[in-house]
């Protein structure tokens, strides 16, 4: 039996969901389940169907992308109060990067197509989930460039042609 109360406490005092009005907590722990990761597994696979998101309760996740002759890259590295996993919410649903434990990892594991139905259904909490998660979008993104720009070498240092924005 899923432990509904205790996720939806962990929702409730998540900065992630700070400011969201306290009637979706319910709604949201429905689709909400409490995991523990091993150490090295995988949360979310790149390019694999997206139908989780991930709230850190404690431990370190890494987010990784591949690069081609380089293996897996680290984008950044999400530990308690964190977040893995966005892709769940867009068209086609596919992981846009990897998320590994580094640690054993415990979680609260939200079901995608749970949430989907939850955020069709209603517009608003749709846009607290979009608003949320483009910030974090924008954060991978800045990491991810700043990853290639160490990984390609294009700045000044390495001869490349790396200029400031």
């Amino acid at each position: 039996m899923v432990d509904v109360k205790n996720v939806r406490d962990f929702l409730a005092g998540s900065p992630f969901f700070s400011d969201m009005e306290e009637a979706y907590f319910d709604l949201l722990a429905g689709c909400g389940t409490l995991a523990h990761i091993p150490a090295g597994d995988f949360l979310l696979r790149e390019g694999e169907a997206a139908d989780s998101f991930f709230l850190i309760r404690s431990g370190d996740v890494a987010i990784e992308s591949h690069a081609p002759g380089n293996g897996a890259l680290t984008v950044s590295k999400v530990g308690a109060e964190g977040v893995a996993g966005f892709s769940w919410l867009f068209p086609p649903y596919r992981n846009a990067f990897d998320a590994r434990a580094v640690t054993e990892v415990a979680v609260v594991r939200l079901d995608g197509k749970c949430l989907r139905g939850k955020v069709e259904q209603d517009h608003e909490l749709g846009y607290q989930f979009m608003s949320r998660f483009a910030q974090i979008i924008l954060q991978r993104m800045q990491a991810t460039r700043r990853q290639m720009l160490d990984v390609y070498g294009t700045g000044p240092d390495t001869g490349g042609t790396g200029t400031a924005a």
